[in-house]
């Protein structure tokens, strides 16, 4: 099991929301690689990633979450990163919450993109050296080619991809769930080379950037 990058960085944040294993838990958005399910499994969960390009192996099912229809029920559900690019939040969760008793537990973990202005994306991209693949290189690479202020840059690039702003999701969440935790955080320090979360934390309470993570969890009413 792979440790590193992202889902590394997260586990902590997530595991620690989840009820004790073995309960039953589902991932919305697991993506290629998995998602959390790996380390559910490890840590002695039932667990199931729902993604289009979920992996092709046990434990997941390829298709949106709109239309997995499960027999089993949860005792809890993740979702991370994966809300703000969904077509409709809103009947996603009312999907989930077919599958969750009351007290289901739902840990978040989303991408405030509105957040990330123009000063903390130059703190990004001073940060991730002149060449590279990843998908800071790519937002800054294209705003250079786009010749347009940052601000229109990325509003266009949200519309583009029909991405949903935190303040929507956090509208759609609380009207469905009762919110139980709710915290600000780092969002880029696992794609910014020898970066730590604690140092974005840091330029983040002087005001130098952004944070672009929110933790939320819900439980079902």
């Amino acid at each position: 099991m792979t440790t590193g990058g992202w889902l590394g960085a997260m586990w902590p944040v997530v595991g620690r929301h989840l009820p004790p294993a073995p309960a039953r838990v589902v991932e919305i958005g697991c993506g290629p690689v998995g998602g959390f399910v790996p380390f559910l499994l490890e840590y002695g969960y039932e667990a199931v990633g729902v993604d289009p390009k979920a992996p092709n192996a046990a434990h997941y099912a390829r298709l949106e979450f709109e239309s997995f229809d499960s027999s089993k029920r949860f005792d809890a559900a993740i979702a991370c990163t994966s809300l703000h690019h969904a077509r409709d939040p809103g009947r996603v969760l009312d999907q989930l919450g077919t599958m969750l008793p009351t007290g289901g537990r739902v840990v978040v973990v989303e991408w405030a993109w509105e957040r990330f202005d123009e000063a903390t994306a130059q703190w990004c991209f001073a940060r991730i050296g002149e060449h590279g693949s990843s998908w800071l290189h790519r937002h800054r690479d294209e705003w250079v080619a786009s010749g347009r202020e940052w601000d229109e840059y990325l509003h266009s690039f949200a519309r583009h991809n029909g991405l949903h702003s935190a303040q929507e999701l956090l509208r759609v969440l609380e009207e469905r769930l009762e919110r139980q935790f709710s915290e600000d955080g780092p969002y880029f320090f696992a794609d910014l080379p020898g970066m730590t979360d604690a140092e974005e934390r840091a330029a983040i309470e002087a005001g130098a950037i952004q944070p672009a993570r929110i933790d939320w969890v819900g439980v079902r009413r």
